[in-house]
């Protein structure tokens, strides 16, 4: 409650680029007044400078439906690369419960690691590896520096159909969502099946809201609806389809035009 007190660029400066917050004087003087203590980094109370550091962090560098959700009272990390929520996963250090102040749920306890390994030693310990991913050209050199593997690509099965457009640039996210609501209306007209991947479960739901408002229909996956994974992605490819997603339809995903009707049967079993 008292880091809710606190104003930004005022009682705290925020460092976007270094993912840092730091209070001012200001700041620490209001701290101090509503603690009743007479110095934040007099050694008794060391614990108050910590717990200041991971609320302000909580409170600026840490978002909703970003970073993580709330889901039945719990907080939620998403993983940034899948969309995807880590279950059981909390982050350390005090922050996970800052989180859970900010947005009032129960506050759980802090795990305590005993032991961790590196990705990179864990597979080190393995006699034999391998692996297949459509992305690892591009990592060549750290898998011959860090795992002494060559990377041998496989040409596709068939010729590649794909077309690769330019990239286009707008002033502003409105006009962005604006230009993409009319093409995909335009599309959609002709039945082509639309995928619309965004970055967020935040982004995603503002991508929905222009689509609804301009009465395109529509689905979403994010992490939000990871329940219904299966059964969007079947349909994703069916004609007149429009879904938009976050990472979760990204990597390992197989979406087949004209739907999946036997993906679509197990989904609704």
């Amino acid at each position: 409650s008292i880091v809710r007190t606190l104003v930004r660029d005022v009682d705290y400066e925020v460092d976007e680029e270094k993912k840092t917050v730091m209070p001012t004087e200001s700041g620490i003087e209001k701290v101090e007044r509503q603690l009743g203590v007479t110095n934040l980094y007099d050694a008794v109370a060391t614990n108050y400078v910590h717990q200041l550091g991971q609320a302000l962090r909580a409170k600026e560098l840490f978002h909703r439906d970003k970073d993580y959700l709330v889901d039945g009272g719990e907080v939620k990390i998403v993983d940034e690369f899948t969309g995807r929520t880590l279950e059981g996963r909390r982050w350390s250090d005090g922050l996970h419960q800052a989180v859970e102040a900010k947005e009032r749920v129960r506050i759980q306890e802090e795990n305590h690691t005993w032991a961790t390994v590196t990705l990179q030693n864990y597979f080190r310990l393995y006699e034999k590896l391998a692996g297949m991913t459509g992305t690892a050209e591009t990592e060549a050199s750290e898998f011959s520096s860090t795992y002494n593997l060559a990377v041998v690509p496989i040409p596709t099965h068939r010729p590649l159909v794909r077309v690769d457009q330019p990239d286009l640039i707008f002033k502003t996210e409105e006009a962005k969502f604006a230009a993409i609501v009319e093409d995909v209306a335009e599309r959609n007209g002709r039945g082509q099946p639309i995928l619309l991947g965004t970055a967020s479960v935040e982004k995603s739901e503002l991508l929905s809201r222009a689509l609804s408002k301009a009465g395109i229909t529509h689905e979403v996956l994010n992490a939000k609806q990871h329940f219904r994974e299966a059964e969007i992605v079947t349909q994703a490819g069916r004609l007149h389809a429009v879904t938009v997603a976050t990472n979760m339809a990204g990597r390992g995903v197989d979406i087949i035009l004209g739907g999946n009707p036997e993906g679509l049967a197990a989904a609704t079993r």
